[in-house]
């Protein structure tokens, strides 16, 4: 499911949350590392029901220069927000420390898991 072949160079590739989903049901596929990048307020109004890395942006300095120790080696990673833009960003930041080229953006964010996967997750 997970192609690194679509990968452009420094851009993640997009998952939608129905994709993402099916990958995380089937234990036929390597599970990926999801990583949320959102606030931890955002987080405390909106959640995933599965683990999740937490890496707030508004922390960055707290964590980034430690980033490659934080990330499992050669374990494909997702990247959440709320709707999608900051963690594309984030994505395309961690593909171009080189950590890992196997980075994937939750098209639409918690937002689009909510109303097209787990509608019991609130929306704000």
């Amino acid at each position: 499911m997970l192609r690194v072949s679509n990968m452009k160079q420094n851009i993640p590739s997009n998952i939608s949350p129905k994709e993402l989903n099916k990958l995380l049901e089937d234990d036929s596929f390597e599970k990926p590392l999801i990583i949320d990048v959102r606030e931890a307020n955002e987080l405390s109004i909106a959640s995933f029901s599965f683990s999740v890395l937490h890496l707030p942006l508004s922390q960055a300095a707290n964590w980034s220069r430690n980033i490659g120790e934080l990330l499992p080696k050669n374990q494909p990673i997702v990247v959440v927000c709320h709707a999608g833009v900051r963690s594309l960003n984030f994505g395309v930041w961690l593909l171009e420390q080189g950590i890992t080229n196997r980075v994937w953006n939750l098209v639409g964010g918690i937002d689009a898991w909510s109303t097209d996967v787990d509608q019991s997750v609130p929306r704000y």
